[in-house]
């Protein structure tokens, strides 16, 4: 029973049927297919805007394509020290922006406080100085917390006033969206959003990303940074198909809504064990929990899989849920978790 990722889940059966479905017949390349008007005309539905919308097969691509968008070269993007574009994409934002610099701002539970970033933002227009351009936030955050919408209101009125643009990596935007229970519109372009990484990946698609740019004026270059950048697909039509599926009927939501409500039902049953102590609030599909070594061991040796964070010897778990995410899993782990505790204190004793 797998609880390292949400990427270790495999894809929706609808998604699934609708990639067959895509298979039949001819269609045009490049994204000049159906499909892909189609959703690209649903995304804007979703968001109450007319926006520019580029379909890619990875939330790196995502992310990087959205900030060499907003960033020159001699750039500064400010981000969470804990953020995937600071911790886990290998370079690929300073070498997609062409040697853009990476600015940490720490904040509390995997959020930057407007007051912080506030304070982190110096230099401009001195020419010996990296200059201020952007700000990144992660929806939901790398410790599965979300951001509301006055909280993003408050980081964009900081970046507007030194001329910042926002980007928000959405790999999980809607696993925040169903726990904060605002419109998709509220929690982006009208908190002040510029680009959004909005994700499907890890929430039900097999390999679909949409970078969406609330200011199509931004959007000029984006065509062209995404054939460079090796994400305009030949037979796009695959990407999109995923896309349609995955916005029809709102089964993004759905999946979503499970995959939270598996995190928290897992959070509640951890928090009843009197040796474990949750790290951060549970708001999407992500727990952080501390256990004794003893416990972990046990939970490993009943055939559970997760990842230590953030290294090998870490006794703090973290454990994602997903959109397929049996109820059954989430209570043989927390049975599991008790004996072990169980059997731990009364060794102690």
């Amino acid at each position: 029973m797998n609880f390292c990722s949400d990427n270790t889940a495999g894809a929706h059966p609808r998604i699934l049927a609708a990639l067959t479905a895509a298979n039949a017949g001819a269609a045009m390349p490049y994204g000049n297919d159906e499909l892909s008007g189609q959703v690209e005309k649903r995304i804007a539905e979703i968001f109450e805007r007319d926006c520019a919308v580029f379909l890619v097969g990875t939330g790196t691509a995502a992310n990087v394509l959205c900030l060499a968008a907003l960033t020159p070269p001699w750039g500064v993007i400010y981000c969470h020290p804990e953020s995937h574009i600071n911790m886990d994409e290998c370079g690929a934002p300073e070498f997609y922006t062409g040697g853009a610099k990476l600015v940490p701002v720490p904040g509390a539970h995997g959020r930057i406080a407007a007051a912080d970033l506030d304070a982190a933002i110096g230099g401009a227009g001195v020419v010996h100085h990296a200059q201020p351009s952007a700000v990144s936030l992660t929806q939901a955050s790398e410790a599965g917390t979300a951001y509301t919408p006055s909280e993003i209101g408050a980081v964009s009125e900081v970046a507007r006033r030194h001329g910042l643009g926002l980007h928000v990596d959405g790999a999980r935007f809607a696993n925040a969206l169903v726990h904060i229970g605002c419109s998709p519109a509220e929690l982006t372009w009208k908190s002040g959003v510029d680009a959004l990484s909005f994700g499907a990946t890890k929430n039900g698609a097999m390999a679909a990303e949409a970078v969406v740019v609330f200011d199509k004026a931004r959007a000029a270059s984006l065509g062209f940074r995404r054939k460079r950048g090796g994400q305009l697909w030949s037979k796009m039509r695959f990407l999109a198909a995923q896309f349609d599926a995955y916005l029809e009927d709102d089964l993004w939501l759905a999946n979503a809504r499970h995959a939270n409500a598996m995190a928290a039902e897992l959070a509640r049953g951890l928090k009843a064990i009197p040796a474990a102590r949750i790290e951060h609030p549970v708001e999407a599909n992500e727990i952080f929990v501390t256990l004794p070594e003893a416990v972990i061991r046990g939970l490993e040796a009943d055939g559970f899989r997760f990842y230590r964070w953030m290294d090998d010897s870490s006794s703090m778990l973290r454990l994602v849920t997903s959109f397929n995410t049996e109820p059954a899993s989430v209570s043989q782990f927390i049975a599991s978790a008790r004996r072990h505790a169980g059997a731990t204190a009364s060794a102690a004793q």
